[in-house]
Parts: C-alpha cells; structure tokens; sequence
C-alpha cells in the first residue's frame, strides 16, 4: 500500500514538472522573434537588430555523416547563419511518393544546425536553380506534355500544392518564433530571370507558405542583378533580395535593391565566392581577396551577406543540372565552387581570409577550427569486364522493352534519370557508310550507337548530328541514350529527354522501336553486374576488347580505417560509377576539368571487399586500372586532339 502512495507522488511530481516544462517552453518560444524593421532598415532578432553573415551548404550535396562536420567548420569560421535549399525532386523522385530519410533528412539536418548554434536561411522554391537537375522540379511534370512550369497552370499549380502541403507542415515547428531556428523563407528563387513573370503565380505561393508559417513569417525574395529580373521577380509583402559577385559595384547594386525595396534592411543573398564548372571548363576560380575586400565593405553598410557557396559538395548520381547558352552545356559532378570549403569539407586558405575579415565586425566563437577529414591514397585496383550493355538488357531491364512506332522520350516512359536504350533493325543492307542523321537535333544528350553490338560512335546533341554507319538488312541498330542533366535555368527547364524526335537512316525514317528503360542503380546494388564475363548471344559479334557501352567490376579492400578518398579515372572515356551501390556520379576524362570523383570514407567498408562497378561508355583504359588517391584533381581541362 505504502508503495501505491509513493507511486501516485511520484507520478503527481512527474506531471507537475511536464506541466512547468510544457509552460516554460511556451513562454520562451512566446518571447522570441525575427522580424524586419522597415523604420531602421534592418532585421530585428528577439526585437534587437540583427545582421546576418550566412553562407550556402546544401545537404542533398553532402552525405549525412558529414554534415554536423561542415556546419562545426561554418560555425567556427564566425557565420551566424547557414542557408539552404530544399530539392523538391530529391524528396518526391516518385509522384507522390515521398523521402525524408538517410541523407534526405531535411528536420535531421535543421536540428544539427541548431544543436550547433546556427540559424537557417530556408529556400523551399519549388523552383531552386542552385545547379541541380531541373532545377530542383521533378521530370514527372513533364508527363503533362503541355504544362507550363513555374506559372498558375492548374497542373503545375496542383503538383506544387500537393508538395508544399508535405513539405511546409515540416519546416513550420523549426520556425525561430516556435523555437526552432529558421529565421526567413524564399519564395520561388530568381523568378525575374524567368520567361513567365506571373504575379498570380507569386500571389499563391505567397499565400500557401503565409497559411502554413503565419503571416509573421520572413518571406522574402531573391533576384538577378537587373532591373528586369528585380521587376518581374518581386511581389508586394516579400522582402526583395540581390545577389551578385565580386565583379559588381556594391553602391550600384544595393541602389537597385533600394528601388525595388525603399525600406528594410539590405541583403545580398548570394555573394559568389566561386562558381560552378561545366565539363570542358577551365575549374571555376576567385581571388579571396576579392571576396574579402567585398566582405569589408558590406560589412560596414551593414548589409546582410549570404556567400554562396561556403560548401559545394558533390553531384552524386544523376543530380547535376545543366545551362544553355547557345548549346547545351551540362554541370560537371564536383560541386566544389571554389568554395571556402573544399567539396570534401577541408577549410581553405580562403575560409581563414574570410574568417579574419569577420571576426573584425562579429564575435567568433575561440578554439581551433576541426582539421580535414582523413584522407588515404589506397592507389591501383584492376578490374574485370562484365558484359556489354546489349548483353545485360534483362537484368537492366527486368520488366522488358516497350514497343513504339516512332521513338518516345524518357518522360513519356517513366524514366527520370540515367539511361535508356532505342532498338530498332536496319530496313535493308547498307554496304556503304550511310548517314545516321537527327535532322532536328532530337539527340538529348549522348547516344551510343551500336550496329549488332559492334560500337559505331557518338553523337551528341548540338555538335554531333551525322553519324555513318554501314550494316546488313535486319541487323540491330542499338542507341544508348544518356540523361546528362535537365536544364536547371532559363526558358528551357521544361526539356524532355532520350531521342526527341525520329532519327534518318539515309533517305528512311527509322521506326519500330523497342525502348529498355534502364535501372542501373537497382542492378548495381542487388549485385546483378558483379558476375563475371557473360557469353555473347547470337546477335552479337564476338569481339575481343569490344568498345563501346560496357560494364566493369572489382573489388578495394581496406585494413582497419575507412578514410575519404579521390578515384581517378585517367585513360578512360566517359561514364559512371558506383561504389557499395552508391552511386558517386559520372566522370568524363578526355573532356575535363574535373579528374577524380570524390569518395566519402563512410561508404567504404573495412570488413567485407568494397564492390566497385564502372560503366564505361565509349573505350576503357588498355589497363583496365582506376587509381584511388589522397587529392582531387579538379582543373584538368582536356583539350581536343590532346587525349
């Protein structure tokens, strides 16, 4: 009996203490607040003023293991603040079906931040640029063939709400005001540099994140520096942002933002502390003391700096997005940015620059910054081939080939990413080269061409239209298409992929397709592509040293510690990589500048062999051998002739 009691006051003290808590709790989230104060210019941080030094990490470009690593190294730098997008694609791959777990734990992320004293700068889009593929939207949009991105067409506008009413219920109780630490939202992102400029779209948006994060939310929006992209980027009731580089006249730029935005306080919400790189780039470089002697100046206005980027990280994957500018030009799969960060996290001479010009107008927390991550040159693994690619269609391909009269396009088979293979048969013998021609430029992005499993070549949209080719009447004619990456800026975001229009063989319009929409990544992790060489079917030449579309696969094996580390794939072509079923990107040697794939040391394994299997799309090295190394090579840009 005497326990019963003792138990019932314990059990009354318990729920007294989580009635103070739950009431305190209250009470300290009732207190705080960020807001703007159009009056004095500036933000206002629990009602006292507050300038923000931030800078861009994105999550979905660093593996989850690192990022309380990174946002450590941001913290000890002197930033205050990170900002961050979220991928809408990156999270709904399918439609309606959504991913917030492993390295897609968005709230994960935001608590690591917080646990470590730094505030978030949110940029949900649904449209964020940054780079990404498709800037961020899902290709399953493009399943409506008509839909008008970014815009208030309704099947855009419904995929959009959809999205938002998943995502923005997340993101409201890491709110500053509910005691979280996001302290302001974007809206769209750099919506004046789109063709649409439809305010109503804006009004919407506005509206959804208003109804999901309350009125008193930051809203804000960020634009070119321009007046036409300020113009058709800003809306009454979302605080107007800049962005521009070192290469801007700071007066000039804060007088625009001034224009479209009289009061409140003044923000550059992307200051470029590198850029990005395309594949036969020169590496993207900026002076730090360019950066710094920015830094300095708009310190002293008081202005609000974003630096974008502080960390790239990588395009792991497929996730690269591409720009057009004239032709085609896709994003390399480093993410380095020349940042102050390396892609592999390692503080640079430029992040000390930057910390030094910092700790002379904010408080730097003391201590030592954390040091790199370890990294190990594991060097030389030699490698097997598997097959050719016409030879592993029914285990890239389980489901089997769709039929179709004229060629159809990723989008309208389902297929996101990656590759897809066009088979059709020659309509009669061509004994002489005959041109294989896309009249219309309907290559989207690379096709492999094979004429009964023997390689032809490439072509390749924009530069690569005519291709000869020479064949006996009912042979294969096989075309690998390769996604390299959706246009991720402009009018052209809504491009579809794979062959977009019919190809000419000759005087013929070439028909009868059979389109195998290829799952790689699911090959690859069911260990479907580790076995050893297969036998040719009959259709198939039998070729030693076959070029062309191909599958390669070994083995690294690592004593005691698993450290980060760099693979280089030097004398070979062009393809891809997966290491563990993780897949780390493409490489693309003869074209450059980027050399060496960057490989967290948390995917590698000391206890079993770590399984590496390569797609190689054009000629492997003569030694079959892939190099592991202890540095990146980012700035290698091969030239033509020069390989």
């Amino acid at each position: 009996m005497e326990c019963m009691k003792f138990e019932n006051k314990l059990a009354a003290v318990f729920c007294a203490f989580c009635f103070i808590f739950i009431v305190w709790q209250l009470q300290t989230a009732d207190c705080r607040s960020f807001s703007v104060d159009y009056e004095k210019d500036c933000f206002l941080k629990d009602g006292k003023p507050f300038q923000y030094v931030s800078g861009s990490i994105h999550y979905s470009r660093v593996p989850r293991f690192y990022w309380q690593d990174r946002l450590k190294k941001m913290y000890m730098t002197g930033l205050n603040s990170i900002q961050t997008y979220v991928p809408w694609n990156f999270h709904e791959p399918i439609q309606g079906i959504y991913n917030f777990k492993g390295d897609r734990d968005l709230e994960h992320f935001l608590d690591l931040a917080n646990q470590t004293g730094l505030l978030v700068i949110l940029r949900p889009g649904p449209y964020i640029c940054a780079e990404w593929e498709m800037g961020g939207l899902p290709s399953w949009l493009l399943q409506k063939p008509n839909i008008v991105l970014r815009s208030t067409d309704p099947d855009y506008l419904q995929a959009v709400d959809n999205w938002l009413n998943v995502l923005l219920p997340k993101i409201r109780r890491w709110l500053y005001s509910n005691g979280g630490n996001i302290i302001s939202v974007q809206v769209e992102n750099e919506y004046g540099s789109y063709f649409a400029c439809d305010y109503n779209y804006l009004r919407h948006l506005k509206v959804m994140f208003q109804y999901f994060l309350g009125e008193s939310t930051v809203l804000f929006t960020t634009d070119g520096n321009t007046d036409w992209e300020m113009t058709c980027g800003t809306l009454q009731g979302l605080h107007a942002t800049i962005d521009f580089g070192t290469d801007t006249n700071i007066t000039e730029a804060f007088m625009r933002q001034r224009k479209f935005q009289p009061n409140g306080p003044l923000v550059n919400s992307e200051f470029y502390t590198g850029w990005l790189d395309h594949w036969g780039d020169v590496h993207a470089f900026v002076k730090s003391e360019n950066i710094t002697s920015m830094l300095m100046e708009m310190f002293a206005l008081g202005v609000n700096v974003n630096m974008y980027m502080f960390e790239g990280g990588t395009n792991f994957g497929y996730w690269n997005g591409a720009e057009f500018n004239e032709r085609y030009l896709p994003v390399v799969t480093s993410y380095d940015y020349d940042a102050p960060l390396s892609e592999a996290g390692d503080p640079t001479e430029k992040l000390f620059a930057i910390k030094s010009v910092i700790s002379k107008f904010f408080s730097v927390p003391a201590g030592p910054m954390p040091p790199p991550t370890q990294k190990y040159a594991y060097g030389y693994v030699s490698l097997k081939k598997v097959s050719c690619i016409t030879e592993l269609l029914d285990d890239l391909c389980p489901q089997g080939p769709v039929h179709s009269y004229y060629p159809i396009t990723f989008e309208e088979m389902k297929q996101s990413y990656g590759y897809m293979l066009y088979r059709t048969k020659l309509p009669k013998a061509f004994q002489s080269p005959t041109p294989l021609i896309s009249p219309l430029n309907g290559i989207h992005d690379r096709g492999y061409v094979l004429i009964n499993g023997l390689y032809q070549g490439v072509m390749e949209r924009d530069t690569t239209l005519v291709l000869n080719v020479t064949g006996q009447e009912g042979d294969y004619l096989d075309i690998l298409m390769e996604n390299m990456g959706r246009i991720n800026f402009g009018s052209n975001i809504n491009e579809r992929k794979g062959l977009v229009s019919n190809l000419y063989l000759g005087n013929y319009i070439l028909t009868d397709w059979l389109i195998y929409a290829l799952s790689f990544d699911e090959a690859v992790s069911s260990g479907l592509l580790q076995a050893e060489m297969r036998h040719y079917h009959s259709t198939v030449r039998r070729i030693e040293n076959l070029k062309g579309p191909t599958v390669y696969k070994g083995t690294l094996e690592i004593q005691n510690v698993a450290w980060d580390t760099f693979l280089n794939l030097k004398r070979w072509t062009k393809g891809q990589v997966w290491i563990n079923g993780i897949n780390l990107g493409r490489y693309w040697s003869t074209k450059g500048p980027q050399q060496t794939l960057f490989v967290p040391g948390p995917i590698l394994s000391t206890s079993v062999p770590n399984n590496i299997t390569v797609l190689e799309l054009e000629e492997a090295s003569s030694t079959k051998q892939i190099l592991f190394m202890n540095r990146p090579q980012l700035n290698n840009t091969v030239m033509r002739g020069e390989h």
